[in-house]
């Protein structure tokens, strides 16, 4: 019987360790995708970081791989100079969730937004599912109403 419950122990002892090696590889994937491919717009390590066949999961409709670029593109035609900095990352099971704040100037259209000129910085959170080292589903919200105001497009409750 000790055998057992020894045996045992070291069984989940090792699982608690194969887990939590798991979730910090998954967190380390989630912080170099914002890094390159979010901040720094290197759409060519796509294939890198995310599954063919991902799919950002959004509140109306679900959005493929080439949408869900193409979207990161507008963003960074809009914003030149943006920085996604990942602030706090959690990360439980295959699920990575990051807090982040993004900051840039307003420079140039993308994504229905006009040139403005003027600074804006939000915050927002990523939930990523990452199976077998890749970004396979993805839930994001951020501050929508904020950075529209902030580029004077939409007034103010001051």
């Amino acid at each position: 019987m000790k055998k057992i419950i020894i045996v045992t122990a070291i069984l989940l002892a090792i699982g608690s360790l194969l887990a939590s090696s798991l979730q910090e590889q998954n967190k380390a994937i989630a912080r170099r995708a914002f890094e390159e491919i979010l901040s720094r717009g290197r759409l060519e390590l796509t294939q890198q970081f995310y599954a063919k066949d991902f799919v950002n999961h959004g509140i109306h409709r679900d959005a493929s791989l080439e949408e869900d670029q193409a979207a990161l593109k507008g963003w960074h035609q809009a914003f030149s100079d943006v920085a996604i900095v990942p602030e706090k990352l959690i990360a439980e099971g295959d699920l990575v969730v990051v807090y982040w704040i993004a900051r840039g100037t307003n420079t140039g259209t993308g994504n229905g937004l006009p040139a403005t000129g003027k600074k804006a910085e939000l915050a927002g959170i990523t939930i990523w599912r990452i199976v077998d080292g890749k970004i396979k589903e993805e839930w994001s919200a951020f501050d929508q109403l904020s950075m529209v105001q902030q580029l004077g497009l939409l007034p103010t409750n001051k």
